[in-house]
């Protein structure tokens, strides 16, 4: 029997999955990658008996690999908080997924596990922008103003790092930093042991996004903000975390980042307005390769000609 942890690159899932091995360690092969690399279960060929746990990837978008892992008789263990569609109805199949927009995998982790590993449960909803309920998720945990500002910022940089077309763009693997990172039961533990790591990322982040606010919105009003970034390693690594920083700056606005993809397309991240966090995923899914949830969704692959269809939808939602 083998086991497979597949699990989205970004805080997110990588902080899920932590909580998950740190209360129930169990040897696996570990499928991931960058953030927008989610139909990761297409990577599995299961055999009978096989277990797969799937953290912060949605069903809908691996409905077909679902069932075809199911027809192979594996077990699967399936946790999200975006779009799922119609769930299978099969005893092989169990499911723990929730789209409020409040809400992300490791909160509901850290709810299956009865808070086993609530700090880095905090650390993987300050990742998703979820502000408020990762302040509300830590206070149990007694943290110096100090402290609390270091498990945001860790969230942050390791959400950070998860952008990008490809694994090259980014800092450190996916994989490489969840292997790191699963060895520390507090994720202040980590911060203090592993300096160098939470520096570079903490440094790569304010350096990328400084390049990113030299750049000039494509339009702006006092509802929404369309943003262009050039075709460069820096743009495609800040392109999500740069619409979470202007959401929080600017709480009733929705905010567009289009980046050019690898396949000489846009790819877009959505951020609805912090204020009302709605629509994304409607708006996204509109789109042949979009999706997300509530609050913030993203297409992997528009084509350069819907670009002006994009930017029109965008403005018809949120203005």
């Amino acid at each position: 029997m083998t086991h497979y942890d597949v699990f989205n690159g970004d805080a997110d899932g990588i902080c899920a999955l932590i909580q998950l091995r740190l209360a129930k360690p169990k040897e696996a092969i570990l499928i991931t990658g960058v953030k927008r690399d989610i139909e990761l279960l297409k990577q599995v060929s299961a055999q009978p008996a096989d277990q797969i746990t799937v953290l912060d990837i949605s069903l809908a978008k691996n409905r077909p690999y679902v069932d075809k892992l199911l027809q192979q008789q594996a077990d699967i263990f399936y946790v999200d908080h975006h779009q799922a569609g119609e769930i299978p109805d099969n005893a092989k199949l169990q499911t723990l997924i929730n789209t409020d927009a409040n809400i992300c995998t490791s909160l509901l982790i850290n709810d299956f596990l009865q808070g086993h590993s609530q700090a880095w449960a905090v650390v993987g909803a300050f990742g998703d922008n979820l502000q408020e309920s990762a302040a509300n998720a830590a206070l149990p945990l007694n943290w110096t103003t100090q402290q609390l500002e270091q498990i945001k910022n860790l969230g942050i940089c390791i959400n950070y790092n998860s952008y990008g077309n490809c694994v090259a763009d980014l800092h450190f693997p996916p994989d490489a930093l969840y292997k790191t990172l699963v060895n520390y039961s507090s994720p202040l533990d980590f911060i203090s042991d592993n300096n160098l790591i939470y520096q570079q990322l903490l440094t790569g982040y304010a350096e990328d996004l400084i390049s990113a606010q030299q750049i000039k919105s494509e339009f702006s009003n006092d509802a929404v903000c369309v943003i262009i970034l050039p075709d460069e390693a820096w743009a495609r690594r800040i392109n999500g975390v740069l619409g979470n920083e202007l959401a929080s700056q600017n709480p009733d606005k929705a905010h567009a980042i289009v980046t050019i993809n690898a396949t000489d397309g846009y790819q877009i991240s959505v951020r609805a307005p912090l204020i009302n966090k709605t629509g994304a995923d409607e708006l996204c899914s509109k789109f042949a390769t979009g999706g997300g949830r509530k609050g913030a969704a993203g297409i992997n692959h528009l084509p350069k000609h819907q670009l002006p269809d994009f930017i029109r939808a965008f403005i018809e939602k949120y203005n």
